[in-house]
């Protein structure tokens, strides 16, 4: 981060980042969870957090063990939603809400 300040102690380099303006804690966390835009998540497990404040900006350095899982476009209760608003069994429901990825109306307008 900064060139020719390897041998600065961790007092030192804590010293010269409150000068600069950059303030950074620990989050006390085991797990990390990220949503992302095309459904799937990203877990990070264990996971150690830091957050870092520079120059009134708020960012997390997150490191751990990282693995993707695939995400859930619906419930339990979605699935018991269109079993009751469009009286049929489970499997058809789900089945509605898989086809309609996950859009409730979409999914009991189907069936009705």
């Amino acid at each position: 981060m900064f060139p020719g300040l390897g041998g600065v102690n961790p007092k030192q380099m804590n010293a010269l980042m409150k000068q600069m303006g950059i303030s950074q804690t620990e989050i006390e966390t085991d797990k990390v969870v990220i949503h992302k835009a095309d459904g799937k998540k990203i877990v990070i497990e264990p996971a150690h957090v830091l957050k870092i404040k520079m120059q009134g900006q708020d960012s997390f350095q997150i490191t751990g063990e990282e693995r993707e899982e695939a995400g859930e476009l619906f419930s339990e209760e979605d699935i018991k939603t269109v079993m009751e608003k469009a009286g049929v069994k489970k499997d058809a429901a789900k089945k509605a809400l898989e086809k309609s990825k996950g859009d409730l109306a979409e999914a009991i307008l189907e069936l009705s």
